[in-house]
């Protein structure tokens, strides 16, 4: 999928590629996604599986995140109010096409301590 030498990327693929690693570069965006993908619901399910990150933080990057179309915001009325957090498919199809990111950087770059 590479293209020949000497021709060129036209300009909308890399603005796509630009706005695309907008939204996963944010600290903490990709752990919270694939908390997520994992089955995290509420807000307490995020942060027992996204280890470090402040609430503040948290609630910051699920706004984030839900302005950007991939997380939807559930409020259960009940007491206390509940409120719930669920992958929209295109968050589902963003992870998806990540997989292959994640496996190259098993494969090349040097595991190091967090």
């Amino acid at each position: 999928m590479t293209n020949p030498p000497g021709t060129a990327v036209d300009e909308e693929s890399c603005h796509r590629i630009l706005r695309a690693i907008d939204i996963i570069g944010v600290r903490w965006a990709g752990p919270i996604l694939l908390a997520g993908a994992r089955g995290a619901r509420r807000f307490t399910e995020y942060r027992a599986m996204v280890p470090g990150i402040s609430d503040p933080q948290l609630a910051l990057r699920l706004k984030q995140l839900q302005g950007r179309g991939l997380v939807e915001r559930t409020v259960i009325p009940s007491t206390p109010v509940q409120i719930r957090y669920a992958l929209t498919p295109g968050a589902e199809e963003l992870i998806s096409a990540l997989q292959p990111l994640s496996h190259w950087s098993e494969r090349h770059l040097p595991h190091t301590e967090a």
